[in-house]
């Protein structure tokens, strides 16, 4: 009785740790994302900022770091972690790693979705006098935000998936309580338990998300 009041009391600690980390890096890796997707396409060429060094550079990186799977990726990143943070494990070198990650992986998602604007839209506001950033803030993003929700959406989702290794580095939530008191003690239901939280979060964000995406894109 005393292991299941402690192993409950862990449980939504582990929870709360788990849409911590989660906000945290999506507002975090969610706006570095957006700043470089924005930079690959307005640098691409043809684009209201072309510039091929520049487009050529961001390329290079985001494709470097991109495909590293994150289990490796946060051993990678934990002397930066260190330098950055000032820790190589616990809840702060995870959100550092996941963060970096997720700016990559979304750039990718930000720049897809700004392709598919209409060139016409954008050609009309600088034909109007509008400047770089006052197009990109009231024609480019505007017009991609529906797709941008889904977007950042499924990003949503791949977070929480990645936040599930953070018992690898030291770090909380329903991973490393799935890992600690679920799989190294061979208790399925505690593992099956966090399991199933995580599945319901991530089914509840993906509703949200179609639903926002749909309301937007009837607008």
């Amino acid at each position: 009785m005393d292991r299941l009041v402690e192993l409950d009391s862990l449980f939504a600690e582990a929870a709360l740790e788990t849409l911590y980390i989660v906000a945290l890096t999506l507002g975090i890796g969610g706006l570095g994302g957006l700043l470089l997707g924005v930079l690959l396409y307005t640098t691409r060429g043809g684009g209201i900022a072309a510039n091929r060094l520049v487009h050529v550079g961001l390329n290079l990186v985001v494709n470097f770091f991109r495909p590293i799977p994150f289990i490796i990726f946060i051993a990678a990143a934990q002397p930066l972690a260190r330098m950055v943070v000032g820790v190589g494990i616990g809840n702060r070198a995870i959100i550092f790693a996941l963060s970096l990650a997720a700016t990559f992986g979304i750039s990718r998602i930000v720049e897809q979705n700004l392709v598919s604007v209409d060139p016409g839209v954008i050609e009309a506001s600088r034909a109007m006098g509008a400047g770089r950033l006052r197009t990109i803030l009231t024609v480019l993003l505007p017009e991609a935000l529906g797709p941008l929700i889904l977007g950042y959406t499924f990003a949503l989702v791949a977070i929480v998936d990645m936040s599930a290794v953070a018992g690898v580095v030291g770090g909380g939530g329903l991973g490393a309580f799935a890992l600690t008191y679920g799989y190294r003690q061979f208790d399925p239901v505690v593992t099956w338990a966090a399991v199933l939280v995580i599945i319901a979060f991530v089914q509840m964000v993906q509703f949200a998300g179609n639903r926002l995406a749909r309301s937007v894109m009837r607008r």
